[in-house]
């Protein structure tokens, strides 16, 4: 298996239940999801060993909401005694000093928290519960007690673009380890806010934004999600200002490999065993209960196409910063139907075909 090829992250969806029913929600959870149950705990053990057999990558356990799921906990140990990094993703409404005392025991390394609004109105509206911002803040809080690190994800539309700024400096202010802006990709339920998405103008404008405020932050891990163009912006924007620091977002994005790293460096395994290029990218590359995570990983077509830079379509096919950038290929398979076509969000015309046109 080639080095810059190996699994470095997978989530992993233990269960689609979840007690929200958040607007842009990748997998559609909600309380009942009858057909998708949850698996067994003797099969999440086999997948953990199935996968620690094979590599040690970060393992976030994610849903629906994880904590629903009563074995949780036996999950999350298992894992950690099998040398891998277990971490947990929540929306942290379950949280309490119990569940802090029981993520410590079990060796979670890291949590992460969803925050969309930097008031109640705002972040109760993305995630359809009044109450859920107060559970929310109350969650960081405990994770500060606790001595729990956690990071802050936080998914924008229109409908809550305006509170970027502001949510980056709550997430500072709670104590969060990182925070990650999510440009939403329109999957399951985000299918059907698809006039809600920010425009390809405005994303442009937000991820400069972020450039010049990542210049001054030192206190915070930050970085654009589902954002791939922002490490060709990096680049534009050192260049024309002469700069030459080596920003954290781009070291962290795999050593300054490339933006998507869907199916080079991560996947997901959904709830039915499904092996998916990322959270937001549907199309399974094979099933662990068919196939090991090894023969899927190494031997699928599906990830040996998005491996292959010269099978990239449109603008992506001919630009110059594929190898940083390569555009989003879960965006563009859910708006073109083809995933090897160019970003529909990125404003940029490459070189090439700017110098055809003139």
């Amino acid at each position: 298996m080639p080095s810059k090829f190996e699994p470095k992250w997978i989530a992993w969806e233990i269960t689609r239940r979840c007690n929200l029913k958040c607007i842009h929600c990748r997998s559609s959870s909600e309380a009942v999801v009858a057909q998708h149950p949850d698996f067994s705990l003797q099969e999440a053990f086999r997948i953990i060993d199935d996968i620690a057999g094979y590599a040690k990558p970060v393992i976030v356990l994610s849903g629906g909401e994880p904590l629903l799921r009563k074995d949780f906990f036996d999950i999350a140990q298992y894992g950690t005694q099998k040398g891998l990094r277990m971490c947990l993703a929540t929306n942290g409404t379950l949280v309490n000093d119990d569940v802090c005392e029981k993520i410590k025991e079990s060796g979670i390394r890291m949590v992460s928290l969803s925050l969309d609004g930097s008031v109640a109105e705002v972040h109760d509206d993305f995630r359809s519960q009044k109450g859920a911002f107060a559970s929310t803040i109350k969650a960081a809080e405990l994770f500060k007690k606790h001595n729990i690190e956690f990071l802050i994800n936080s998914s924008f539309t229109k409908r809550n673009q305006k509170e970027i700024p502001k949510v980056y400096k709550l997430a500072k202010e709670l104590g969060a380890t990182a925070w990650y802006m999510f440009m939403i990709v329109p999957t399951g339920r985000g299918e059907e806010i698809m006039s809600e998405l920010i425009s390809k103008e405005d994303y442009e404008d937000i991820l400069e934004w972020h450039y010049e405020m990542e210049k001054k932050e030192d206190d915070i891990l930050v970085r654009p999600t589902c954002a791939p163009h922002y490490y060709r912006i990096i680049l534009q924007k050192s260049k024309e200002q002469g700069e030459k620091f080596e920003r954290r977002s781009l070291k962290f994005s795999t050593g300054g490999a490339k933006g998507c790293i869907a199916g080079q460096l991560i996947a997901l395994i959904d709830v039915d065993g499904n092996v998916l290029p990322c959270s937001y990218f549907p199309k399974s590359a094979g099933n662990v209960k068919e196939k090991s995570f090894k023969d899927i990983w190494e031997n699928s077509e599906l990830f040996k196409e998005l491996r292959d830079f010269k099978k990239y379509k449109g603008k992506c096919g001919s630009c110059e910063y594929i190898n940083v950038c390569g555009g989003c290929r879960a965006r563009s398979y859910s708006v073109y139907g083809d995933y090897l076509e160019e970003e529909p969000f990125c404003t940029y015309v490459p070189r090439r075909l700017a110098q055809t046109k003139k």
